[in-house]
């Protein structure tokens, strides 16, 4: 059974989060089959992050990754059959499979790897110097002199002192 969920509330509240709002939405029209192969999202560290997809009876050649802008697309196609390889059951799912991550922005991969049929995906979100948070000052009085917000050190440079002669 699914929930859906209401998040117009959501919209008519927040300001420049249409993204993530739009995420939302999307989770709510998921259709079912979506959800293979499974794999877990974990968090790692402050800005690292790990996607583990199981992908059992796939190979590294078999598997696609591509990061484009803020997307992941993982894809997985099989191999046809050898010839003369009889298959009696078929346990294992080789069938075909896309799956989408959106990322935050800045978040680059970082690596990627395949072991016992664990595919993990490890990420690392590298936000540039000038577009982290800056405290700003606040002057008050009307002989203020504004600041300089730029956050770069100043240098102050002095006058060099002259020597003095001795008689």
């Amino acid at each position: 059974m699914r929930t859906t969920f209401d998040l117009s509330p959501l919209y008519r509240s927040s300001v420049g989060y249409d993204r993530l709002l739009d995420m939302l939405d999307q989770v709510n029209r998921v259709e079912p089959m979506t959800n293979w192969p499974p794999y877990n999202i974990e968090k790692t560290g402050d800005d690292q992050y790990r996607i583990t997809m199981a992908v059992a009876g796939f190979s590294p050649d078999e598997i696609e990754l591509v990061q484009q802008e803020n997307t992941l697309f993982v894809n997985g196609q099989k191999h046809p059959e050898p010839e003369g390889v009889q298959v009696l059951h078929r346990g294992i799912a080789t069938r075909a499979f896309k799956q989408t991550f959106n990322l935050a922005d800045h978040v680059k991969v970082t690596g990627a790897s395949l072991e016992n049929g664990l595919l993990t995906i490890e990420l690392k979100r590298e936000v540039p110097e000038e577009l982290k948070p800056h405290r700003i000052e606040i002057v008050s009085g009307t002989g203020a002199k504004a600041l300089s917000q730029d956050n770069q050190p100043q240098q102050i440079e002095h006058e060099p002192s002259k020597p003095s002669k001795a008689a």
